[in-house]
């Protein structure tokens, strides 16, 4: 994902949020709607999560140290993580505890035409930020559905902004329906089951932002059409003559480790051994311009040892060595 695509959806969004926010707050000072209190709250919330993304962005650009010698890229990651905490507990669970008040103690509202009025207002401006982040995505996610989009996207901003905008979308229409059965029925108590149904919908997409970023803070590989260019380009077919493993990180969502073992010939003297991993690391940066720190480890190809399978053993995460007399 381009940076300039995510921060144009980011800030999109953002501009939406705060005019939303301040209106919802002035239609619920006027009507007294919990639905219009904790939309209100939703959207501070989203705006202060455009704002940690944001500042993830500007932070994952710091240039690499000898603490940090692969740099700070997955910073975008940590705070997209923040985002679904700030949406679970801000968002959806304040919505749910104000509706449960709500439903306990119900009032008729006052000055309906605040909160329907603001509410149109809302869709309005919801509807032009989760356009521009659909027309941002699409350049991305070629024949992906949005689910495959949304689990697969390397980059966190734009999944984030979509699923907020699209939660966003469908809690306008909850509160707008909790205000509009209160109105035609004089029953406060469906302005309550709207606003915890806008809760239970904001904590639900938290759960799913929060399982997505911890993938991604957990070390994700490249994309199987992405690792297939990297092992086309790695063999030339002359010195490389093959790929005996490959591991690859996503060390940011534009910056990719790969680390491989190739098969080069017996025959082979140490330069030309040399020559041909500088040729083959020259053409992976080509095809993958993401492909940052790139460790290629020549060896001699054997079809008895290819054929006992990986070692897991010297595979992280994989089993630890038997301890001494067992």
């Amino acid at each position: 994902m381009s940076a300039s695509g995510g921060t144009r959806a980011i800030m999109a969004a953002l501009g939406a949020n705060l005019a939303i926010a301040a209106a919802k707050f002035v239609a619920f000072a006027f009507s007294g709607s919990s639905s219009m209190l904790a939309e209100g709250v939703h959207s501070l919330a989203d705006s202060g999560n455009q704002f940690l993304l944001l500042i993830g962005g500007k932070r994952a650009q710091r240039e690499a140290t000898p603490q940090h010698p692969f740099g700070y890229g997955r910073e975008r990651y940590v705070y997209a993580f923040l985002v679904s905490i700030v949406l679970f507990s801000v968002g959806g669970m304040f919505a749910i505890y104000e509706g449960i008040e709500k439903i306990s103690q119900p009032h008729e509202l006052e000055h309906w035409y605040w909160p329907v009025g603001v509410l149109l207002f809302a869709i309005a401006a919801e509807g032009f930020s989760f356009r521009t982040a659909i027309k941002e995505a699409d350049q991305l996610r070629g024949k992906l559905s949005w689910p495959q989009f949304i689990r697969r996207a390397k980059a966190p901003e734009l999944p984030v902004v979509l699923l907020e905008d699209f939660g966003a979308l469908i809690g306008l229409v909850l509160a707008l329906g909790g205000v509009g059965l209160s109105l035609l029925t004089g029953d406060g108590i469906w302005d309550g089951i709207g606003t915890v149904c806008i809760g239970a919908l904001l904590v639900l997409i938290a759960l799913v932002l929060a399982a997505e970023t911890k993938s991604l803070l957990l070390g994700e590989a490249a994309g199987t059409d992405v690792v297939r260019q990297i092992e086309t380009a790695m063999v030339d077919g002359d010195t490389v003559t093959g790929v005996i493993h490959m591991r690859t990180l996503h060390l940011g969502p534009e910056e990719l480790l790969i680390a491989a073992k190739i098969a080069v010939r017996h025959d082979d003297t140490a330069a030309d051994v040399a020559a041909a991993i500088d040729a083959a690391e020259a053409r992976i940066r080509a095809t993958v311009p993401i492909a940052r720190v790139i460790y290629l480890e020549p060896d001699i190809y054997s079809e008895a040892e290819a054929a006992k399978g990986p070692d897991r053993e010297a595979t992280p995460g994989g089993p630890a060595p038997h301890p001494t007399g067992h």
